[in-house]
């Protein structure tokens, strides 16, 4: 009996270290990517995005994000195991092979480029480029002193992408959108940059929270004031009422919540002052559902 358990016991580790490669135990990361491609699709299409279109970017936000963490885990193979907060990840302790991590990659690369081909080619030839600026990113932290901008770039590049896919083209306000939420991974991903600090300093990893230096947690709020207004001039230009604009009051109080945890600049807060902003990008793609469902709210 036990000849039997065993492999299957060993199968289900397997599936549990990849789990973890691609931090299904931590979803958060689909959320922050999948809330503004939600924005765009519910603006674009006034309210009532294609079904198809919905889905695809739905499942595309898991699939690429959890290849982005594959990809990412094998640039920093070397560098993970010397980290506090990621040592324990399967890649840095052994459990998963380099060559296994790869792999990983290309398959739920060709899953998200399996899902985009359903859509039309000017949307393809988008997502080709999100594809690109997404599989770079892991790299640039060996030497572009803020790489959480170009991640806010690749995590973003879903808003142009989804009004193309909604009305053919990318209006200002599409543009717009895609800079209020640059400005938003910028804030968090630096949130998320400012518990390591300590570490990539160390090891010579460079990050914003580096970057800012003292003046991080101020750079953080003007950031914050930044998307805020973004949202608000896209608001503007759709035509979204008073739910739209009590969405961004209570997103205030969130991005309030967030500098009071990392103003002091501990590690813990600063992670949680990260997880929160999860809740933000909720209740501005609450704000927008409600004021189309209830235009005269």
């Amino acid at each position: 009996m036990s000849s039997v358990i065993d492999p299957i016991g060993r199968a289900f580790e397997r599936l549990v270290d990849y789990a973890r490669l691609v931090r299904l135990h931590r979803p958060v990361g689909v959320w922050l990517l999948l809330w503004p491609a939600l924005w765009a699709l519910l603006v674009a299409s006034h309210g009532h995005p294609h079904e198809h279109v919905l889905i695809v970017f739905a499942l595309g936000a898991l699939v690429t994000r959890s290849a982005g963490c594959a990809i990412n885990d094998w640039a920093d193979r070397h560098v993970d195991g010397r980290v506090q907060r990621t040592a324990d990840r399967p890649l840095a302790t052994g459990r998963i092979r380099p060559g296994e991590a790869l792999a990983v990659y290309l398959v739920l690369s060709m899953a998200a480029l399996g899902l985009v081909l359903t859509l039309d080619v000017q949307t393809i030839l988008y997502a080709l480029v999100g594809a690109l600026l997404m599989a770079v990113y892991p790299f640039l932290k060996r030497f572009f002193a803020i790489p959480q901008l170009w991640l806010g770039i690749a995590f973003s590049w879903s808003v142009p992408m989804a009004w193309v896919a909604e009305t053919g083209r990318v209006s200002t306000t599409g543009w717009i959108m895609f800079a209020a939420s640059v400005a938003w991974v910028v804030v968090y991903d630096t949130m998320y940059a400012m518990v390591d600090r300590n570490d990539d300093l160390r090891i010579g990893v460079r990050s914003s929270a580096i970057a800012f230096g003292r003046h991080d947690v101020a750079v953080l709020c003007v950031l914050q004031v930044v998307t805020l207004a973004l949202l608000a001039e896209c608001g503007v230009l759709a035509g979204l009422g008073a739910w739209f604009e009590c969405a961004l009051v209570v997103g205030s109080v969130f991005f309030f919540y967030q500098y009071r945890l990392i103003r002091e600049r501990d590690r813990d807060r600063c992670l949680r002052g990260f997880v929160n902003n999860q809740w933000f990008g909720l209740v501005v793609c609450l704000g927008i559902l409600l004021d189309f469902a209830y235009p005269h709210g």
